[in-house]
């Protein structure tokens, strides 16, 4: 099928309704035909949607069998029946296992022995797929919580340290806001204690008396850390902390060793610590470093040759961050009169992204060349001449992805995730004292994968400026140079975020079909530092959006390519950056898919009400008082753009019960589109009326997302068909 093969009679759009709202700042108005879409709980507003999504049923109902088998594929390749490498806490192994034919994932233990052999107790008891473990405990069966409801997802769980009681935090509507539940593993009861409302993280106090936990405000802005004791009313739950600027971030975090509640509260820019020791809840909380200071930091209680420190990372002088040792005491002197010792110098090359510790070892994670890496050395010396040299975990690939998954306080080994474009994800135990590798598991990938038939590679494609964008290329090895295959151009490219190299079972799919993909590491990201990050933030935004269009140029002259088959995928703020280069370079795509699309910034973040609104401010600008930022936000968020040119094939994916994007900014945009296009392609909105920011819960339900925006785009570039497998030019 070619893509100019659809469906011959495209089915009329529903009509959309405008009422004329003015939205005046700094002098300018903006007449707004589609703001009556806001109204979440209008019939009007449900129909709309529902007339939307029959519509676009109709428009994609030929790519039906393109999409089932793309499920079928991304299904056939899963090993459905798997569970994760069991790591150890206290005296359990823990881990997550899944079965064939069911959504959710199962959370279970299995008891840990302590023979005196570190080697031995520390080594994973072998679990085969399928296969009953002996001695399982099933905490808790996502598949039971989720029967009869419309959605499902889990916030946090969190186990005693003696190991009898379990947390954990249940969404059934999508929007994130979760209810805490506290479970008996011994009896397997739930105890009476319940707390709705809560947000993403959950700890337990060391002796299992009381539980922290995250609320968000009315703006779905997590603002305050409460304390739960068990066994009281939720009424008289306390309020650790309340952050009253509504500019600002709240989280915490149980310190490595146990002793500390780590109390965050930042933005992208300045961020400040207030500590509650845990022995002693009652004496309150310590600040750090007042955010008056205007330093982005984290912090780490430590003990160093037996006295206590804070390990800081942070950007004191030191763009891409540095690390550095820190006594208690110095706290409550000036800042210019405090000592820190350096651990890790500044180094231009090098973004030090965080850090944690174990009992013997500081484990840190760098960027370096665009790739996510470990390191480690030992606590004794540190911050001494006696410091040891950073080590790190040797791999053999050019483009990976290497990360902390767990680093329990008293373990000899910790637990690394690595992956790449072509590697499947494996689990690593990296042996802190001989500073080997074990490899633990590696991800089945079934139906004969062989990483050999594909091929990825760093390209650098030229901005307008003469900045050099890193793309990361995906091909069949078995492709020809000549100019003739399809390409899927993806990207982010805000709020710091790296797309770094990730095996994804999906995408075999397009690169079977002969599509290139590429992903565009484009100024907004981290992937090349924070210099990266700042060059496509506030005003310097744009760098974004035209990193993309002169990206997606380049892939069409690379020889590889043909220019007029390529799409465009991404999400949520990589949805942003699809409308602004639908605006921008709308002959360059033959199609774009927007998934969770922030479409319509503009209106949201002058309206500090709306959910997480003022927290942009520090990505974005804040254009309610600054007339310089309205301005400049204006001329390239895509629903105030939309222009009268012939726009390609758009699908809009949305959730109805999204917290993070609202549905109504990809509604009013399709309908901006639609009334403002000069072309004859079509413009669809797909709303999820039972998902949240990620779309459906549970992982078929996923999968069949995937395979509807793929098959869109697979379909409009004449890509539908596997391609036969050539030897004669793999590479």
């Amino acid at each position: 099928m070619t893509a100019d093969a659809t469906a011959l009679e495209v089915p009329v759009p529903p009509p959309a309704r405008k009422v004329p709202s003015d939205r005046t700042h700094h002098g300018d108005t903006f007449v707004d035909h589609y703001e009556w879409m806001r109204d979440k709980e209008s019939p009007e507003l449900i129909e709309y949607l529902e007339r939307e999504n029959a519509y676009t049923e109709a428009v994609a109902r030929h790519q039906e069998p393109l999409r089932e088998a793309i499920f079928t594929e991304i299904k056939d390749r899963t090993q459905e029946t798997d569970l994760s490498v069991p790591a150890r806490k206290k005296g359990w192994w823990y881990y997550s296992r899944t079965e064939e034919g069911k959504q959710y994932g199962i959370q279970c233990r299995v008891a840990a022995a302590d023979t005196g052999d570190v080697g031995r107790d520390w080594t994973p008891p072998e679990v085969v797929p399928g296969r009953p473990v002996p001695g399982e405990q099933i905490m808790l069966d996502g598949n039971e919580l989720a029967e009869g409801k419309p959605f499902f997802s889990l916030g946090g769980l969190s186990v005693t340290e003696d190991g009898t009681l379990l947390a954990y935090c249940e969404d059934n509507a999508g929007d994130e806001r979760f209810t805490l539940r506290i479970k008996d593993l011994t009896t397997g009861e739930l105890l009476p204690d319940e707390v709705p409302n809560v947000f993403y993280g959950l700890a337990f106090s060391p002796d299992g008396s009381r539980v922290y936990y995250t609320v968000v405000d009315d703006s779905w802005r997590p603002y305050q850390v409460r304390s739960h004791t068990l066994g009281t009313p939720v009424t008289d739950d306390d309020v650790v902390y309340q952050e009253d600027d509504v500019a600002m971030w709240t989280g915490f975090e149980v310190s490595a060793d146990r002793t500390q509640l780590l109390i965050s509260i930042g933005c992208s820019e300045y961020s400040e610590y207030r500590v509650l020791d845990l022995a002693r809840p009652d004496t309150g909380l310590t600040t750090l470093i007042s955010r008056d200071e205007r330093i982005l930091y984290d912090a780490e209680p430590v003990v160093v040759d037996g006295t206590a420190h804070y390990l800081l990372t942070h950007d004191r002088d030191a763009k891409n961050s540095m690390v550095s040792l820190v006594r208690p005491t110095e706290f409550a002197r000036p800042l210019a009169d405090q000592e820190w010792t350096t651990v890790l110098p500044h180094d231009d090359a090098v973004r030090v992204n965080g850090l944690t510790v174990t009992q013997t070892h500081l484990v840190l994670s760098v960027r370096k060349d665009t790739i996510e890496r470990v390191q480690v050395l030992p606590l004794a010396g540190l911050g001494s001449s006696d410091q040891e040299l950073p080590t790190e975990p040797d791999f053999d690939e050019e483009l990976f992805t290497c990360n902390l998954a767990n680093a329990e306080f008293e373990s000899p080994v910790i637990r690394l995730s690595y992956t790449s474009y072509l590697t499947p994800p494996r689990v690593y135990d990296y042996v802190l004292a001989a500073g080997s590798l074990e490899l633990r598991k590696e991800t089945e990938v079934r139906g004969g994968y062989d990483a050999a038939e594909y091929v990825a590679e760093r390209q650098w494609a030229p901005a307008a400026d003469g900045t050099l964008i890193p793309l990361s290329v995906v091909r069949r090895a078995d492709l020809a140079q000549d100019g003739t295959h399809p390409a899927v151009v993806y990207a982010y490219g805000s709020y710091e975020v790296s797309m770094d190299p990730a095996f994804l079972i999906a995408r075999l799919s397009l690169l079977d079909r002969g599509i290139v993909y590429v992903t565009a590491h484009i100024r907004g990201g981290g992937e090349m530092g924070r210099t990266w990050y700042e060059q496509g933030k506030k005003l310097a935004k744009k760098n974004t959006f035209t990193d993309f269009v002169d990206a997606t140029t380049y892939i069409g002259s690379s020889g590889w390519v043909d220019p007029a088959r390529i799409a465009a995928i991404g999400g949520s703020a990589g949805g942003l950056l699809m409308g602004a280069v639908a605006n921008l370079a709308p002959e360059k795509y033959r199609a774009i898919v927007a998934q969770v699309p922030f479409v319509d910034a503009l209106t949201t973040i002058l309206d500090p009400e709306l959910p997480l609104s003022a927290l942009e401010w520090e990505e974005w600008g804040n254009p309610i008082t600054d007339p310089e930022v309205y301005r400049y936000m204006k001329e390239y968020t895509p629903y105030e753009n939309v222009r009268p040119v012939a726009y390609p094939r758009i699908a809009a994916v949305t959730s109805y019960n999204d917290t993070r994007v609202l549905y109504v900014e990809p509604a009013k945009w399709v309908a901006q589109l639609r009334e403002t296009t000069t072309g004859t392609e079509p413009i669809v909105l797909k709303t999820e009326m039972d998902g949240g920011h990620g779309g459906a819960s549970g992982r078929y339900s996923r999968w069949r997302d995937i395979a509807w925006d793929y098959a869109f785009a697979a379909e409009a570039v004449g890509a539908t068909d596997v391609l036969a497998r050539s030897t004669s030019s793999v590479e």
